[in-house]
């Protein structure tokens, strides 16, 4: 049984994004996958990375302390999957902290002889589904950070055999049409993915 741990970073549960992580839990729970649907709002997660956090973070065990319950989740997974909208040309501060706080030497890279290693390699699938305000075009011109974390920096993490990289922009002009149509899209990528 496949695995997949699912961030979802959006604070409001009427929300586009909160209607595009159903899509993906849904879809892939029908597909008899195990989903862990990880709603970082809803659980409280908090975001700020602590001074003791940053000072203990090199030492590999106790660093896992604070963050224990998701260090085991990610952990668990064979598929990370990241559902969360582009806000200002970067993800919700909240998926950020989440990162700085759970990514940590010994979870998602061991350090050895100076050298960066993986250690998140036993994830076969990467995905994200996520929203632009603006055009693509525009996302380009910033350099799309969101894309380049998600597609090299994760991937780098995770060396997944598939990844799918799904974007809705322009969404502070879609439609109800290019919002269902998008919808379809990301279900019928759940089913294969």
């Amino acid at each position: 049984m496949t695995r997949a741990f699912v961030l979802h970073a959006h604070p409001c549960t009427e929300s586009y994004s909160a209607a595009l992580h159903g899509v993906v839990t849904r879809t892939l729970t029908a597909r008899g996958w195990q989903v862990d649907g990880c709603d970082l709002y809803a659980e409280g997660f908090d975001p700020l990375l602590s001074a003791e956090e940053r000072r203990g973070y090199h030492d590999i065990g106790p660093n896992l302390l604070p963050v224990a319950d998701y260090v085991q989740r990610l952990r668990a997974a064979d598929a990370l999957i990241l559902v969360a909208p582009v806000w200002n040309y970067g993800f919700p501060a909240i998926l950020k902290g989440f990162f700085d706080r759970v990514f940590l030497p010994g979870v998602s890279f061991r350090m050895a002889g100076g050298v960066t290693r993986p250690a998140l390699t036993h994830m076969s699938r990467l995905c994200a589904v996520t929203t632009y305000g603006g055009s693509r075009m525009k996302a380009l011109w910033a350099g799309d950070p969101p894309r380049r974390i998600v597609t090299r920096v994760l991937r780098a993490t995770t060396n997944p055999a598939r990844m799918r990289y799904l974007a809705l922009y322009d969404m502070n002009r879609a439609d109800d049409a290019r919002r269902t149509a998008f919808l379809d899209r990301v279900r019928k990528e759940m089913e294969v993915f």
